[in-house]
This record gives C-alpha cells, structure tokens and sequence, in this order.
C-alpha cells in the first residue's frame, strides 16, 4: 500500500470523563467517514490536563491496560477497521504510573504500548509527580496501513527520539500532545516553534510527520490547539486553528524513498563521531593550545 489516509483528533476536554470519551468517539466515527485508515487522539486524550496540580487523588484516574475504556477503543478499532493510536494515564503497578499510549490495529488487536520517555517539569506542567519515565524504548509498529512510530508530547521536541524510530523503519511519526499556556511567561506562545521543531523531523528522516493537541481553556491553562500533518519536507499539508475539529490527510508513503534519494541524512551520518551525545553534562570548547595541536596532527607531512 502506497497510500494512506492519517487523521488526527483535536477536541476541548471538559471535567466529565465519559462525555470526553464519547465526544472522541464521534470524531473518530467522522474521520473514517472521510476516509481515515490511521487516527491518532491527543495526549491523555479522556480527561483534563490533571498535571496542572500536584493532588495525590489525581492517580485515580490512571488504569490499567485492560480497562473498559481501552477494551472499547479495541471494539471501535475492529468495527472501523481502522489503527487507533489511544493515549491513556497507566497504571502499571502499585504507585507506578505512566504517560502511556496504546496501538490498536485494524482487526482490534493491542500492538502494543509505548510510554513516555522524556517527563517535564514546570509550572503547570507537574508531570514527574505523576510519571514514571517510560521503559519501552521508541517502539516502531507494522500495522495494516504502514509502519509508525509514537512519541508523546514532550518526546516531540527531541530530534533523537524520530531519529531512533525512522531508523527503525517508521514511515511515519505520531505525536500525541497537551501543549498551551507558558504560566511563567504569559507573553511567550510556542505553537509556532512547536510546529517547526515536529515538522523538521519529516526533514531530517525523510517520514510524514502527524501531531495532535488539546484546544481550549482547562482551569488556568490555554490549550492551542494547531494540530497538523506534514511530509518529508516539512511542509504543512493540513492543519487546524485553535478550535475543536478533526484532519484527515492522504499522503504517499512513496515520498520517502524519493525524499531520502535526494537529502542523503541517512547515507552521511557520522555515527563513529557522535559518542559525546551520550553524556549528560554540557560539553567544553576545546582550548585554542589544543585546537592548534589537532591542526598540527592533521596537518602534518608523513
């Protein structure tokens, strides 16, 4: 198959969970009317955006893998015979919780469950007392309509998380998000850098790039919505503003090959130079007596 069709959901959360999940429902049922065969929910897609507190009695709301909630979009799955990518708070365990998302393909089957890897921490943004950093690696998943890679939300924003799935194979990359209002800088909006740092990826692997995210007001946060689809350039192909709404985008899995011909990222990696990316502390500059000692060595006559 060269063809897919990707659709994305964009919705307000209110403070009821079963009118969320049934408002998702019916925008799910709306993008396979338009042709969807892949669609995606946004983060932690059933309630509010809890982590805006810290409250111990918010942990009552994760579930475990086989709650109703997940066996219903299994059911919705194989009755639409779609891949359903749900975003859902675990519980994995005792007082072990994550930011989670399931992989459900077109006959209903779970693929599989990819967790969260990179947790923030600001304010409004309390996730670390909520998470615990995910444990799944960067899963890539050969579905009916393609294979694709999950990173939630704040996994976005790190080009080695597409990386490591593109090279998985990943044709394309699914962003689940619940990004808004910087409390601390009220005067600051990031939904444009945000939509440029998701898009680059597309470039830098050669994949489709599909991201979604909440919209709305929830208590103190502002949620802007502008989910979007783009290709192996980059480019925007479909987008919303910051109202509810669903997309859906067919895009040619054959642009990949095609793109990765002509920008040769993968071909020219320097994977024997980048061990520094592996340490945790900010690297120093070389002094200039070193520097001129390098020059001398690669330089010299033999």
């Amino acid at each position: 198959m060269s063809t897919v069709k990707v659709g994305l959901i964009q919705i307000h959360c209110g403070k009821i969970i079963e009118h969320n999940i049934q408002k998702t429902i019916e925008k799910i049922k709306g993008t396979v009317k338009k042709g969807a065969q892949i669609v995606c929910l946004q983060e932690l897609f059933s309630s509010e955006y809890f982590p805006q507190t810290v409250n111990v009695k918010n942990y009552d709301l994760a579930e475990n893998i086989d709650s109703g909630t997940l066996a219903e979009m299994g059911e919705l799955a194989k009755e639409l015979a779609i891949v359903l990518i749900v975003p859902f708070y675990e519980r994995a365990g005792t007082g072990i919780y994550f930011n989670s998302a399931a992989i459900f393909d077109a006959d209903g089957e779970c693929l599989g469950i990819t967790r969260k890897n990179h947790i923030p921490d600001g304010p409004q943004y309390h996730e670390k007392y909520y998470f615990v950093p995910g444990n799944t690696g960067y899963p890539v998943y050969e579905t009916a309509y393609g294979k694709i890679g999950v990173g939630i939300c704040w996994d976005e924003w790190f080009p080695e998380v597409a990386r490591l799935m593109s090279l998985q194979g990943a044709e394309i990359l699914f962003y689940p998000s619940a990004i808004g209002s910087e409390p601390d800088h009220p005067e600051i909006s990031t939904r444009s850098s945000w939509e440029k740092a998701i898009s680059a990826h597309g470039i830098s692997n050669g994949v489709f790039v599909a991201a979604t995210n909440r919209v709305g007001q929830e208590k103190d946060m502002n949620f802007y919505g502008g989910s979007f689809i783009s290709d192996t350039f980059g480019n925007i192909l479909a987008s919303l503003d910051d109202e509810e709404g669903i997309i859906v985008q067919e895009i040619n899995l054959k642009d990949i090959e095609r793109t990765r011909n002509m920008l040769q990222f993968f071909r020219d990696r320097r994977v024997d130079t980048y061990a520094p990316i592996l340490q945790k502390e900010m690297l120093s500059t070389p002094s200039l007596k070193s520097k001129n000692k390098q020059s001398a060595f690669l330089f010299k006559e033999t």
